[in-house]
């Protein structure tokens, strides 16, 4: 998994042999069931009389992705294709749940099926209309890579023009409103900070929704110039003031925030929300050791662990290349007592990408100690996935010589800035709250009192 937030699981699914409504009835209907990656992932399976499948993933934002399904005396076997996934389950005696295994890039976990759809979550912060402002959709171009991107403006009444804030999602495909696990903290920002005199631009990630899909090679530096782009549509337009254009980002966007200010100085100002301060590799092998603490693995397994995950960011991180990454990895797999599940294995597999060996050899104070404009960073004192303490002195070290830098940490609070019992990524679909309102207060009116015309 990636660092910071659960990546898409679920996508197109095969088209499978047509088979006879009869031969089907024992699993028609309904099925519901969550998978584990980290965080809980709910899934409904629509199996349906003339052999199809629609399968919702409604915490990514994924609703009746088509495809077809074969029973075989009390087997269920669903097969996907992008990316290659299979589930394979066996309806029970009592015809009330299907248990198997989702497979994934060599991965397999757990899942069961029942017929009883879980109760309906809770979102009370998701903004629901009336708005007292306006909402456009709209899309632009990126010039660098070309692709178009599509997204929300909110507007306050008025003409105009309005200081802006352009909003970074975190790491993996994200909607517009970073949509994780039913919760929206991006429209839950962008409703708070356009009542407050804010104009606010979210955006579909490359390949989510409207915005047209990048490339497997794509790294936090290619989204980066989509940022750009999205800059450089707010400040042409004649209702957006282009000397009050700022951004906001969230984990891994609070990696590219900086990446885009330091290079633009007409940036009025940055919010880091949870973003990080130390390299890369650090901040993975901090993440992987916290969340396994909390989870209650044993400190000697914890640095166990920690140890081979170093040995293999390491090879990663100085590789020249994909390929040279592979074989470095293959040839750490093949050791004395090197991991050999599955799972394991095809999770070290895949950090032989663009993204991770841009990602672990990244050092966000560079870019941090040469961003002029006003700087609000955040983190919540229960994060396990960038803690604070590391990367908020961290942040706070390189902005040493900007006048306007404010760090602060937020007690009690998650990665999503919840307020929260243990910070694990487990139970972030347990709390109703989307952001706690300490969090949402202070960078509303950070926000608003540095958009106010210089």
């Amino acid at each position: 998994m990636k660092a910071f937030l659960v990546p898409t699981l679920v996508a197109g699914l095969t088209v499978a042999p047509a088979a006879s409504a009869r031969d089907l009835q024992p699993v028609l209907g309904e099925w519901y069931g969550s998978l584990n990656a980290g965080v809980s992932l709910p899934l409904v399976f629509h199996l349906k009389a003339d052999g199809s499948v629609g399968v919702d993933s409604p915490a990514q934002g994924a609703k009746d992705l088509p495809g077809a399904f074969t029973l075989s005396g009390k087997a269920v076997t669903v097969t996907l294709t992008k990316p290659a996934a299979v589930f394979e389950g066996q309806l029970s005696p009592d015809g009330a749940s299907l248990a198997g295994q989702w497979k994934q890039n060599g991965a397999a976990l757990p899942l069961v099926l029942t017929r009883k759809a879980p109760a309906a979550l809770n979102r009370p912060q998701t903004p629901r209309p009336p708005f007292p402002y306006r909402s456009q959709e709209v899309a632009y171009v990126n010039p660098v890579s070309k692709l178009q991107l599509a997204g929300t403006l909110t507007l306050p009444q008025g003409p105009g023009p309005f200081p802006a804030a352009l909003l970074i999602t975190g790491s993996g495909p994200q909607d517009r409103d970073e949509t994780i696990l039913g919760h929206k903290p991006f429209a839950v920002l962008a409703d708070a900070l356009t009542r407050k005199g804010v104009a606010v631009l979210r955006v579909d990630d490359r390949g989510v929704g409207g915005s047209q899909a990048g490339k497997p090679t794509d790294t936090s530096a290619d989204f980066a110039t989509d940022v750009e782009a999205g800059v450089a549509f707010l400040r042409g337009r004649p209702d957006i003031d282009p000397a009050r254009v700022g951004l906001i980002g969230h984990s891994e966007g609070g990696l590219i925030a900086p990446l885009v200010a330091a290079k633009d100085p007409k940036i009025a100002f940055v919010v880091l929300m949870a973003g990080p301060g130390v390299d890369g590799e650090t901040l993975i092998l901090s993440q992987g050791r916290a969340i396994a603490l909390a989870s209650g693995a044993p400190a000697a397994k914890v640095d166990e662990s920690e140890a081979r995950n170093r040995l293999a960011f390491d090879a990663v991180r100085t590789a020249p290349d994909d390929a040279t990454a592979l074989a470095r990895l293959d040839a750490l797999l093949q050791k004395p007592g090197a991991p050999t599940d599955a799972t394991t294995v095809a999770q070290v597999r895949s950090l032989a990408t663009p993204w991770w060996r841009y990602f672990l050899a990244s050092k966000p104070a560079d870019a941090l100690s040469q961003v002029k404009a006003p700087i609000l960073a955040v983190g919540g004192s229960k994060d396990l996935q960038v803690p604070a303490s590391e990367n908020l002195a961290a942040i706070r070290a390189a902005t040493a010589g900007n006048p306007d830098a404010t760090v602060r940490e937020l007690p009690g609070l998650n990665h999503l800035f919840q307020t929260t019992k243990t910070g694990l990524p487990t139970e972030y679909s347990t709390i109703e709250e989307t952001i706690a309102p300490s969090a949402l207060d202070l960078i509303v009116d950070w926000t608003a009192t540095h958009a106010k015309a210089r």
